[in-house]
């Protein structure tokens, strides 16, 4: 407050005719305790201060005033009759008439005490408030190019936004309650009623769109219905006709279903050729906020597109669908968390979301809700795809009435001109009549009594009219107690006659269904009338009272807010009973948001039957003021993106989206928290002057982003390098990404998860998760949880059943042991737990994993099946077939017959054993049905640390439909060494019915890491993923493993002085040499190579100048035997032919020896080939012709046989080498010609074998290191995990992008690939990576026109400065 307004506070109090009591309080308020003196004084002398302030006013206003006087006849005529006067003056000419009145009567003419004793005149105080108005007045807006009207946007039909452009409104000034509303204020409480709202503007939407205008399609969708409503028709231009993103406020109820439907026949259409739709080019995502509204939706848009042949499928946490179900769907409803889940993994080849082609994204508004960060992260992930990918991704928002449309819109890139459509309340269908009531009790005993005595009149009025009810109330176990209180009333009042149903045959039928429910309260409160609904219950229950509510069997309906958002359930009149609803997180009760009254009320009114709708809101008094306001003038909504900001961007980052800090500030760009911090600062703690220096916020973006990605890096799930900028994603963080597994909960299981913990313990652990941070014990929850801590618990239950975490830890027990628990709360609570514990624990099962602890590993996939079984480790397995009786379970059980046992006992033993003959078939059938594997392994070491272990998997169970399915078991397979506790391998196995029904093993081959001292023995383990009690262990002995022996150290580079080419003694072999001096390797092995006839072996790295080593072999041929002949064979065609067009060159032209070559697509005639003096060829040719040396000179003239890539010997080709070289050595014992090998390979492990087989001895042998290069190498290796080949490729295409950009952004590069195909998907994703730059041509270093070629996708690349070459490219 100024000091100014201070000072006109204070006077306004003491100038009031309050006593100075209770101006005391006001003032201490006020000024605070500090000030009790100058309060003491204030109020001593306040008689004096109110007439001397008012004195001094007035003689300065009467100066004014006179002046103004004289000035009065310029005054223009018009504006002159509008009178301004503040309360005061009014009251003040009231009394002021009033004593006038009086005095007249008696006679005098004397003014009234009061007015005397304060100098009053009211002239003069209406001078005075003519004088602050005009002072007031702000100055005339300079009007600059910058400040424009405000926009209208054709599509926003809003009667308050209508109001504040208007010339009437005056900024800052509040809105009143719409006209006709009245207000009764009783004892009890305080009652304002608004009438329903008057209709909306004519001209809008006044032609209805016709059914049979629309096309042959767009009939068959709408079939039944014979036109749009007004909304619809408003909208259906831009949404039938365009692809312009879509963004639609309008109340519920309003028909915002259609407008989806709209969108999705045109996507449909896009996709006809030749009348027929082409199904697997597109997937239409529909986000639904709850599975009861996703289950509706399927329902819905299932039954009008299956005349077209379009499969609708749920896919939540309820309905899993498999990859092969998702192929073969066209349009998925989903939730924003299972598809946020989805679409972090990149699954299948053509990945499912690049086949999305529209997304409709339902109840938008939940933005501001803590699940509206989920919403946010979609549609960033879908606008950065659209950019990238460059396909179009249609977004459809569809939303209640919110304020701040524009930004809404704004983020979801809609452009405001067309495709924004905003409807107000008067478009409701069924307009409605609101009753806002306040109780005034203060005690919550009385308030509640209250709450429930004003709920029943109102519903029992609305009854006596014929009207059904809905009463919403904010806890499950609140709407059994209202709906009994209710009851209760009913007959005290004798009302009870009134809610009850004549009874008829289908009331009779109803009777009967609830009969069988198994919910108590339920079946109690039908037959008078009342129902009860809430998330907490059964699918079915639901299902009963919405049947029978819709056909009027029940007139009060007591339910949450889930009927609300997620049921299509209309009644007459809604009634919400208290506006205190639980927070989970902040544990604390806080007020029901508008929306969420906004969209209670929505339901308030049945379209086909009602003229209008009622809705009642009951709260305290002193909200009633609030929730007034909130109608007429909604606050905007907020994100609530900042709170999950880590666990975005680590999705982001395993993703591959997100590597940088650049590319984070980016992605952040795209959320409504962008569009929000632009507009609102300060809520998210942005100072104004901050926006101004940088309006893109592009700095405190990347502040938001580094501060997340230190967090991430502290808790192991990214690796950031704070001085580049990187982020790279971990194995945790992958998990953690995968799983949905919070931030916070990744925190704890670090400091809590080790190598070796009991059961109960991970128990402990997974309750501590922050996924259940919501979950509260309740005092009348206590004792049930102390009952099943005892009775149900099988495990010890650390923190008790008065902690949170106890209380999960003792409800997920009861889950697994089938405890039954009565407490609704403790229903969905357990549910939750559930459904959450087995995903965590599934997390950590692959953590341990990833971490090689293989006690964990099995310990927690044993305990992630006995959540999904519900059924405890030390039970029998045959648990798991429910169609056993529980008498034979227990009897197998007592006698404690293991699998193994059962196994191999006969069906008639087992018939004896459990006393049921008959039953032994049975049973054994379900022991040979759970799913077993032979396992067999055989090793051969690699080298003296590297073991190729060689798995054969033998199915060892009979394959069942019924029990497995139709496709395959999955099964992890691991090798562990028990000394350390570690895994060397682990892989996901899935043995397919094919091979079980035909009894064929499978093998698996994989390499595994050995030290020395040698282990005793390693342990192969295979685990069913889904069976319990399905496991088997084979051990690997290494007692009579024979290791290969030590290696010789490689060949030391000698420091020696670099040879010249003039070495070679030999004018013309020295003019075909490029270069002046030998390098360094070509020195130290010129000697052996020029001057001896000894067998070589050179093993040095690719680049070292071997090709100069074999023409050195050759030279030696040239210049001590005229007339032999060399051989040098490579392994590939395409190496023969580049010697070949090297030596035509330097040996044929200069030297005049000639070259032939051979090779299957070069066979010259024999006597080119005996005047030859060197001949090129590969192994097959050169093993072909060999064969008959004896009628062959040619053969036996070979002096010397030089073979390159010798190293390929490992390889499928190497028996040819093997055969080519033995053969050379038994042609030279038989001609007694000495022929001499030379072989050229890379740095080699084992390079004496390969000596001692080329009877080398010490002389000829040179193994370099790898590391020993002309020019140094630096190399980077990160490993990418993924099963399936072609989404591993994808995640490597951005790595790869952001390699190129690091290490030579200027230079050429090379990729390499492993398949034709793929040269092609990533020479196009590396495109899409450079089209999302600002320089897109940044590696294209030459004219584009200078670019031709014949190939399109060659060319697409050419101009990009990037090109793939494959065996498949055409030569030229």
């Amino acid at each position: 407050m100024s000091i100014g307004e201070v000072c006109a506070t204070i006077f306004d109090m003491l100038s009031s005719n309050r006593s100075d009591t209770e101006l005391q309080n006001e003032l201490f308020d006020l000024l605070g305790f500090d000030c009790f003196e100058l309060i003491q004084s204030l109020l001593e002398n306040r008689q004096s201060l109110v007439e001397a302030t008012y004195k001094s006013a007035t003689d300065v206003i009467m100066a004014k005033h006179l002046s103004q006087e004289k000035s009065e006849a310029t005054r223009p005529n018009y504006g002159c009759q509008v009178t301004v006067q503040s309360e005061e003056e009014k009251l003040y000419q009231r009394m002021k008439r009033r004593e006038e009145k009086k005095i007249g009567k008696k006679g005098g003419q004397e003014q009234p005490d009061f007015i005397q004793s304060l100098n009053f005149d009211p002239q003069l105080l209406r001078a005075q408030r003519e004088s602050a108005l005009l002072a007031a007045i702000p100055p005339p807006p300079r009007l600059t190019r910058g400040s424009q009207p405000k926009v209208k946007y054709p599509f926003v039909f809003d009667a308050y936004s209508e109001a504040q452009q208007s010339s009437a409104y005056i900024g800052g000034n509040k809105m009143l309650l719409p006209e006709g509303f009245d207000r009764d204020n009783g004892k009890m409480y305080e009652e304002v009623n608004i009438p329903s709202s008057t209709d909306a503007p004519t001209g809008v939407g006044k032609k209805l769109i016709n059914i049979a205008e629309l096309d042959e399609i767009g009939q068959i969708a709408f079939k039944g219905m014979k036109s749009l409503n007004r909304i619809q028709s408003v909208v259906f231009d831009t949404a039938y006709k365009s692809n312009e993103n879509l963004l639609v406020c309008a109340p519920t109820g309003a028909g915002k279903t259609n407008i989806a439907m709209l969108t999705v026949i045109h996507e449909i259409k896009q996709h006809i050729q030749q009348g027929v739709i082409k199904k697997d080019e597109f997937k239409i995502i529909y986000v639904a906020p709850m599975k009861a509204l996703a289950a509706e939706m399927v329902r819905n848009f299932g039954r009008r597109l299956e005349p077209l042949g379009i499969t609708v499928k749920e896919l939540t946490g309820d309905m899993q669908l498999t990859k092969m179900e998702i192929m073969k769907t066209q349009m998925l409803v989903t939730t924003p968390e299972k598809w946020d889940v989805v679409t972090r993994k990149s699954t299948g080849d053509v990945a499912l979301t690049q086949l999305v082609r529209l997304l409709i994204i339902d109840e938008v508004h939940l933005l501001h809700d803590d699940r509206g960060a989920v919403i946010e992260t979609l549609v960033a992930r879908t606008l950065r795809q659209v950019e990238s990918s460059q396909s179009l991704i249609r977004i459809l928002g569809l939303s209640a009435t919110l304020p701040n449309y524009i930004d809404v819109a704004r983020f979801l890139c809609v452009n405001p001109q067309t495709g924004m459509f905003f409807f107000d309340g008067r478009f409701r269908p069924v307009p409605l009549a609101m009753t806002f009531i306040g109780v005034k009790a203060l005690n919550r005993m009385q308030q509640l009594q209250d709450y429930n005595t004003i709920c029943y009149e109102k519903a029992v009025k609305q009854v006596k009219q014929g009207y059904q009810v809905m009463v919403f109330v904010h806890a499950r176990n609140e709407t059994v107690r209202t709906a009994m209180v209710m009851r209760e009333q009913a007959k005290n009042k004798g009302d009870i006659t009134l809610f009850t149903t004549k009874s008829s045959p289908r009331y009779g039928e109803a009777l009967k269904q609830f009969s069988r429910s198994r919910n108590r309260q339920m079946r109690e409160l039908f037959p008078d009338g009342f129902g009860i609904h809430h998330a907490g219950m059964l699918r079915q229950d639901r299902n009963l009272i919405e049947r029978y509510f819709a056909e009027g069997f029940i007139k009060v309906l007591v339910c949450t807010a889930t009927l609300a958002w997620g049921v299509n359930l209309p009644a007459h009149a809604v009634i919400i009973k208290g506006t205190n609803i639980y927070h989970a997180k902040k544990g604390a009760f806080v007020d029901l948001g508008i929306l969420d009254v906004m969209q209670i009320f929505g339901r308030a009114g049945r379209p086909q039957y009602d003229t209008f709708g009622s809705g009642t809101i009951i709260t305290e008094h002193d909200k009633l003021a609030h929730y007034l306001s909130l109608l007429t003038q909604q606050n905007p909504i907020e994100s609530q993106f900042i709170n999950s900001l880590t666990d975005n961007l680590n999705a982001e980052v395993s993703l591959g989206t997100v590597t940088n800090v650049e590319e984070g500030a980016r992605w952040l760009s795209y959320t409504y928290l962008y569009v929000r911090m632009r507009h609102n600062p300060m809520v998210y703690g942005v100072p104004y002057k901050t926006l101004e220096e940088d309006p893109t916020l592009e700095e405190h973006r990347r502040d938001l982003i580094v501060i997340a990605a230190r967090s991430l890096d502290k808790a192991r799930m990214i690796r950031f390098v704070e001085g580049t900028g990187y982020m790279y994603s971990t194995d945790l963080g992958r998990t953690a990404s995968h799983f949905y597994i919070k931030f916070d909960t990744v925190e704890i299981f670090n400091d809590m998860f080790k190598p070796m913990m009991t059961e109960d313990k991970v128990l402990e652990m997974v309750s501590k998760a922050q996924e259940f941070e919501q979950i509260k014990v309740r005092d009348e929850e206590l004792e049930e949880l102390d009952f099943h801590l005892s009775d149900t618990c099988v495990l010890p239950v650390a923190g008790g059943s008065e902690n949170a975490y106890g209380k999960v830890n003792i409800l997920l027990q009861t889950y697994i042991g089938r405890g039954t628990v009565n407490g609704f709360s403790l229903i969905s609570d357990q549910a939750y737990v559930a459904q959450n514990s087995a995903r965590i624990v599934r997390g950590l099962f692959e953590v341990a994993l990833r971490k090689g602890w293989p006690l964990m590993a099995g310990r927690l996939l044993q305990l992630s099946k006995i959540i999904e079984r519900r059924l405890w480790g030390f039970e029998n397995p045959l648990r798991q077939f429910t169609y056993l009786p529980v008498e034979i379970l227990q009897k197998i059980e007592g006698r404690k017959l293991s699998l193994d046992m059962l196994r191999e006992t006969s069906a008639t033993d087992i018939g004896h054993l459990v006393h049921h003959v008959r039953m032994g078939s049975r049973v054994k059938q379900c022991v040979d049905q759970i799913p077993a594997l032979g396992l067999e392994a055989s090793i051969q070491p690699i080298t003296r640390t590297v073991l190729r272990v060689r798995l054969e998997l033998t199915p060892e169970f009979q394959w069942s439909d019924r029990v497995h399915g139709t496709g395959a078991e999955p099964f992890w397979v691991w090798v562990e060494d028990p000394e350390n506790n570690h895994i060397y391998h682990s892989e996901y196995f899935m043995m397919h019915k094919k091979h079980v029904v035909s009894g064929q093993a499978q093998q698996l081959i994989f390499t595994i890491p050995i030290f020395e001292p040698l282990p005793t023995q390693y342990y192969v383990r295979a685990i069913s993923d889904h069976w319990l009690g399905a496991e088997t262990v084979c051990a690997i002995s290494f007692q009579h493993l024979i290791l290969p022996e030590r290696h010789p150290p490689h060949t030391e580079l000698l420091d020696l002085q670099p040879l010249p080419v003039t070495a070679l003694n030999d004018p013309r072999f020295e003019a075909l040499m490029s270069f002046s001096h030998f390098n360094p390797i070509q020195t130290q092995i010129f000697h052996v190579l020029f001057h001896t006839d000894s067998n070589v072996l050179l093993g040095a790295p690719t680049g070292s100048g071997k090709t100069v080593a074999a023409e050195l072999a050759i030279f030696r041929v040239f210049k001590q035997y005229p007339k032999a002949k060399a051989v040098y064979i490579a392994p590939l065609k395409a190496l023969v032919r580049e010697r070949m067009d090297d030596w035509k060159v330097k040996i044929e032209g200069k030297l005049g020896k000639k070259v032939v070559e051979l090779t299957g697509d070069v066979t010259p005639d024999m006597r080119a080939v005996n005047q030859a003096a060197l001949i090129v060829t590969t192994p097959e040719k050169w093993d072909g012709i060999s064969r008959s040396w004896q009628t062959r000179n040619y053969v036996k003239d070979v002096a010397v046989l030089i073979i390159d890539e010798i190293h390929l010997l490992g390889n499928d080709r190497g028996p040819v080498l093997e055969v080519i070289v033995s053969r050379a050595n038994f042609i030279s014992s038989h001609t007694e010609k000495a022929v001499r090998v030379v072989g050229l390979s890379t740095a080699l492990a084992n390079a004496r074998d390969l000596a001692d087989w080329l009877s080398i001895k010490q002389m000829g042998l040179f193994n370099f290191r790898p590391s020993v290069r002309p020019v140094p190498l630096e190399v980077h290796i990160s490993g990418y995990p993924g099963k399936h080949y072609c989404p591993r490729m994808a995640t490597m295409n951005k790595p790869t992008f952001q390699a190129i950009r690091t290490h030579s952004p200027a230079k050429p590069v090379l990729v390499f690939v492993s398949s034709r195909r793929q040269t092609r998907l990533t020479a196009l994703d590396l495109i899409a990576y450079l089209a999302a730059e600002d320089n897109p041509k940044q590696w294209l270093h030459m004219e584009e026109l200078e670019v031709s070629t014949d190939s399109m996708a060659l060319l697409h690349g050419a101009t990009r400065g990037k090109n793939k070459l494959s065996g498949s490219t055409w030569r030229n």
